[in-house]
């Protein structure tokens, strides 16, 4: 038990000592500018027992530990059908990071086996579902997901590429389907590779993908699934060479988006067009110089 508790503590060391520039600032600077977190929340922390929730959890602990802004943390564990070997493996690391966790149990995985048509969309729709009607059964208003700075970059690039949109991963959304709930991304200005580090420097062992129906589908579809993502992330890597701040740039972009210099863009299901207002105005607006990117 001691052992355990010391590698706890040396846990919650290295995030705000050794990884506080690049895990505890980024991650303080995202709830503070997003407004994520106000006094009196409830927040429930959902866990996949991956990486980036587990270190969430850990986080939010400690913010809740230090924060002079009272609020009450759930940690929620949700289990769709993992193989007991994973399920065990979240317990066992919550156990040693010390997040008193509550698992409950759904039937997501058996449900989508038998989906032939995008089971991982419909997966987690349902995931998320059945994480905002518990965490709302237990006083919750609030979900907060592990999603960080590089799902948020690469799912912009995602859209303009496979999707033809801008659209970017907001640091926080109100539910449609449960009034009074909202859902939150406190690690959203923190990078992946960071993570990786802080996981490697306590030689910490997460599950990653512990989906039944992709552990059943042969080698190369398994990797179709991901494919498009693995993709983005390769050519950020590239670009990268070339560019060292790329990704921040990107990140920075979907902060000034310039409307009036788009053919079209969509508010609230409304479509809008640039000739709605281009006769009010007797010439388009003037780029500046050093707005080009020429």
């Amino acid at each position: 038990m001691s052992r355990e508790l010391e590698k706890c503590q040396l846990i919650e060391r290295s995030i705000i000592k050794r990884f506080r520039k690049e895990i505890w600032n980024p991650f303080i600077e995202g709830v503070k500018r997003y407004q994520l977190i106000q006094a009196g929340d409830r927040i429930a922390v959902c866990m996949s027992g991956g990486k980036d929730s587990m270190l969430l959890a850990k986080l939010m602990q400690q913010l809740q530990k230090h924060s002079e802004v009272p609020f009450e943390l759930e940690f929620l564990v949700m289990d769709p059908g993992y193989a007991e070997i994973n399920r065990q493996k979240i317990i066992d690391n919550a156990a040693l990071m010390q997040i008193p966790i509550k698992i409950f149990d759904s039937k997501i995985y058996d449900i989508v086996t038998g989906i032939e048509q995008n089971p991982c969309y419909l997966c987690a729709r349902m995931r998320r579902g059945h994480l905002y009607k518990y965490a709302q059964e237990l006083g919750c208003n609030k979900i907060a997901l592990g999603h960080h700075f590089t799902d948020v970059v690469v799912t912009t690039l995602m859209g303009m590429l496979y999707g033809a949109q801008i659209q970017a991963m907001m640091p926080k959304l109100h539910s449609t389907n449960f009034p009074g709930m909202e859902l939150i991304r406190p690690l959203y200005c923190v990078h992946e590779e960071q993570i990786i580090a802080w996981k490697n420097y306590n030689c910490l062992e997460f599950i990653q993908c512990a989906c039944r129906f992709t552990e059943n589908c042969p080698v190369n579809e398994n990797e179709a699934g991901q494919s498009k993502r693995k993709e983005v992330k390769l050519l950020l890597k590239q670009l990268k060479v070339g560019n060292p701040q790329v990704e921040k740039h990107i990140f920075q972009s979907i902060h000034s988006v310039k409307l009036d210099t788009l053919i079209g863009y969509k508010k609230d299901g409304v479509e809008h067009c640039f000739l709605d207002e281009y006769d009010k105005n007797s010439q388009l607006p003037e780029i500046k110089e050093e707005d080009s990117i020429l």
